[in-house]
């Protein structure tokens, strides 16, 4: 135990040894909770989430290595420890180790290539590049937020991932991320292997859902292990006052007092500083109660983005765009984005919503093809990536016996001027990009809003003068669900190779056919003289799973569903599947 002196010497409340985010964590919901004094002992030039020292006004010093932890009893008999450091010495009521080390038997839950682009836990720096962080704990958070520092486009595959189970500070700068437009976060995705095409990886999530998406760097957040005693040269008189306590779980062996991750800031409240009314939902120590004020917070907290064109073609069926606060709007004609809004938002509907109480405060995400609005306000082919909105064509989702959808609902009851989420990562694989010949016949198939992506195909290819004949073709049940049937007719009446063929299956007066009854029937030859050809033709398929017919290789083989699909009828004619390691001329879009 350290000698009494009476050197006047500033005494802490708080010393929290690492900038980690469970660290900085304690440290800020501390500060709120009303302790006066408290430090964070970084002994790296960076803390882990550096945005949150100036908003909280943590005081942290930077370049400090802890070399020991002792017991200080001072003349009137109040005890207290001194962290000595490689610069200071501290008096401090109550010690926080947050440090953890990596852990050596960690390793990835997968195969991986070899391949000096692929990294266990911190690698760069890397600037501008494209890159995968693979992991659902703080760690990997704070691994995102680095590199979104460095100005690199992040996505985090964290299938899994309960963002309550990560600490205040992680949570909320996951949520920054998302806001401005930083990270892309894939909460149900992870991926199941890793390949390398042309010495860049390619991720496989194995969900269609979540198409192969290649990077440019792969970081892995590996596990950690909790710091010992040894660690920080902690004296048994250090851990036997109970003023010592370690980020970890209870049943880690050590004779320091720990609490699982985060949290240990509570139990460190409640037994350290006795004179604190702490109020756990203002100081960050748990999660909100359910109240308007909170709504507000997350719609602060997590809309990015505010709806500019809210254009019903009937009550079920939208046309709308959204402007985001932060980051372009480029995209590849094809591509899509996501949408969301939080569960707390109203219902158009009374369906029981299972989710709706549970996760009232969490966010709900689906995938959405980006359309266009074809003509600009001059009447020109609009060029939709010089606007800064995107445009979606959304039909409102009923509730089954089966199934309660959670987003189109409340999306139903917004306007113009509402907030929203916007996703950051504009994805997809679904492109013009195999069409290098101005002359080939295209042909787009959907169902209902699957026509979306092809809105902006159709305008691009005019655009660019393509020659040969363009043909879009689309099934709905009546003709009032055409939510784009005029620009359509435009197009027509603009370009003689173009062509739109509507087909509704529950018109009154109307016979019911479906989109593959014109390659049955041959309606192309016989309607449009146009002739399709493995050789030269290209064909897009957008909608219901149904309609396309995706078969599944087994040995070798493909095996078509038991309902007879377009892609079944294309193969029979000589027409192949595109796939990424053997292209072809049938396109499908993936996520539906």
């Amino acid at each position: 135990m350290a000698e009494s002196d009476t050197t006047p010497t500033t005494v802490y409340d708080l010393i929290v040894i690492g900038g980690s985010a469970g660290g900085l964590s304690v440290a800020i919901s501390s500060l709120r909770t009303g302790l006066q004094r408290v430090r964070v002992l970084e002994s790296a030039s960076r803390v882990a989430l550096p945005d949150l020292i100036g908003p909280n006004q943590l005081d942290v010093g930077f370049g400090e290595t802890v070399s020991s932890v002792d017991v200080h009893r001072d003349p009137q008999g109040r005890e207290h420890l001194v962290v000595d450091t490689n610069r200071l010495s501290y008096r401090t009521r109550a010690v926080l180790v947050a440090d953890r080390h990596a852990d050596p038997d960690w390793s990835p839950p997968i195969a991986l290539p070899d391949s000096d682009r692929i990294h266990i836990g911190n690698a760069g720096p890397f600037s501008d590049e494209d890159i995968l962080v693979v992991g659902l704990s703080d760690h990997a958070v704070e691994l995102c937020a680095q590199l979104a520092d460095t100005g690199n486009r992040v996505v985090l595959a964290a299938s899994g991932l309960d963002p309550s189970l990560l600490s205040p500070a992680g949570a909320s700068v996951l949520r920054k991320l998302e806001r401005e437009r930083q990270a892309t976060l894939l909460y149900r995705s992870a991926p199941k292997q890793f390949t390398l095409v042309n010495g860049f990886p390619m991720a496989d999530f194995g969900d269609r859902r979540t198409p192969d998406l290649q990077f440019d760097q792969v970081v892995f957040a590996p596990g950690r292990l909790m710091y010992r005693p040894g660690d920080v040269g902690a004296t048994d008189a250090a851990l036997e006052s109970g003023k010592l306590w370690f980020i970890g779980d209870p049943g880690d062996t050590t004779p320091a007092t720990t609490a699982p991750g985060w949290q240990v800031g509570v139990a460190m409240a409640d037994a350290l500083f006795p004179e604190l009314d702490v109020d756990p939902v203002a100081s960050g120590l748990e999660r909100r109660t359910k109240h308007t004020g909170a709504i507000e917070e997350l719609r602060a907290e997590h809309y990015n983005a505010t709806i500019t064109a809210f254009e019903p073609t009937h009550s079920d069926l939208w046309v709308l765009r959204v402007k985001p606060d932060h980051g372009d709007t480029s995209y590849l004609p094809g591509q899509y984005a996501s949408l969301g809004l939080g569960f707390w938002e109203e219902r158009i509907d009374d369906a029981a919503d299972p989710d709706a109480e549970t996760r009232w405060d969490k966010l709900i995400r689906r995938s959405y093809s980006i359309s266009s609005r074809m003509f600009d306000e001059h009447g020109y082919l609009t060029d939709d990536n010089g606007l800064d909105q995107l445009e979606f064509y959304i039909v409102l989702v009923p509730p089954t016996e089966d199934n309660t959808p959670a987003l189109t609902p409340r999306l139903a009851l917004k306007k113009i001027g509402d907030r929203i989420y916007l996703g950051p990562k504009v994805a997809g694989r679904y492109t013009l990009k195999p069409v290098i010949d101005p002359k080939a016949e295209i042909v787009f198939f959907s169902t209902g809003t699957g026509e979306a992506p092809h809105n902006g195909m159709v305008v691009e290819l005019l655009r660019k003068g393509h020659t040969g004949p363009i043909i879009s073709a689309v099934t709905v049940r009546e003709s009032k669900d055409l939510g784009y049937e005029d620009k359509h007719r435009e197009l027509e009446s603009r370009y003689p190779n173009y062509h739109y063929m509507p087909m509704p299956t529950r018109e009154p007066g109307v016979p019911k056919r479906y989109l593959q009854d014109l390659i049955r029937d041959d309606d192309f030859g016989q309607r449009l003289g146009v002739t399709l050809s493995p050789e030269r033709s290209h064909v897009f398929l957008c909608g219901n799973p149904a309609m396309i017919g995706i078969p599944e290789e087994e040995d070798g083989e493909l095996k078509f569903p038991e309902t007879v699909g377009v892609v079944q009828l294309l193969s029979e004619q000589g027409f192949s599947v595109d796939r990424r390691n053997a292209p072809g001329n049938i396109h499908f879009e993936e996520y539906w």
